[in-house]
């Protein structure tokens, strides 16, 4: 969250051309309108999860980083004969490894927003998930994500409590497609955590680390990043 579709160009340049890249900004991001509920979205996540998967032809290489990448899983385990190949870079389904910090981030961020706040909150949020301090980024990045932060703190508990249902009993095991999980090695530990309970369950299952890589190791990193996606398309 709080990114823009446009910093998988990159990645897509060093693929090239191996995969058809779809990619799109999610509501309230990126050249999104904000985020108008439709009928059936119960909260961003679904309504994030619905646009995603009206672009799926299958079989399809399904590619996810972040919040995305919990999307990509939700997607995976709903439809397991749609997906070729899943690569999850970072997914922060919180609720694969609990741990009371996110659970306390969370709380902070929503009576942050609350109380109208939503530059503390921004910082943060920042100060654990961004690639660079609030401060250092340039003065429209901070407005829009100073914006952007009723949002995060709203999908929060969904990926706290797996809203979606994605943990439920049968569905990662289900899905058979070769998966690749890629972290950061300077990532929050909860990271290595989250892979770790996920890769226990997942049949066919690979991990990568990316050395002096942070969250944000997409934008950071994207040769590496890309390369592991390559190794991943070739096991599809």
């Amino acid at each position: 969250m709080m990114g823009s579709g446009r910093y998988w160009g990159p990645i897509a340049r060093d693929l090239d051309g191996r995969i058809d890249l779809r990619g799109f900004d999610m509501p309230g991001h990126g050249r999104s309108d904000d985020w108008a509920p439709q009928p059936g979205d119960s909260d961003l996540h679904t309504a994030v999860t619905r646009i995603a998967a009206s672009m799926i032809d299958r079989p399809l290489d399904l590619i996810g980083h972040s919040f995305g990448a919990t999307v990509a899983l939700r997607i995976a385990v709903a439809a397991p004969e749609a997906i070729r190949t899943l690569t999850l870079i970072e997914p922060v389904l919180f609720a694969a490894a609990p741990i009371p910090e996110e659970t306390q981030l969370g709380d902070l961020l929503r009576g942050l927003v609350a109380q109208g706040q939503t530059e503390q909150a921004a910082r943060a949020f920042l100060s654990i998930w961004g690639d660079q301090p609030f401060d250092a980024l340039p003065a429209p990045i901070r407005q829009q994500m100073t914006r952007q932060i009723e949002l995060v703190a709203g999908t929060h508990d969904t990926l706290l409590q797996d809203g979606a249902n994605i943990l439920r009993e049968g569905g990662l095991e289900a899905v058979d497609a070769p998966v690749m999980l890629i972290s950061g090695a300077k990532s929050p530990p909860v990271i290595a955590a989250i892979a770790e309970a996920l890769a226990a369950r997942l049949p066919d299952v690979g991990r990568a680390t990316v050395p002096d890589a942070g969250h944000m190791l997409p934008i950071t990193h994207p040769a590496q990043v890309a390369g592991l996606i390559g190794i991943n398309l070739d096991r599809g």
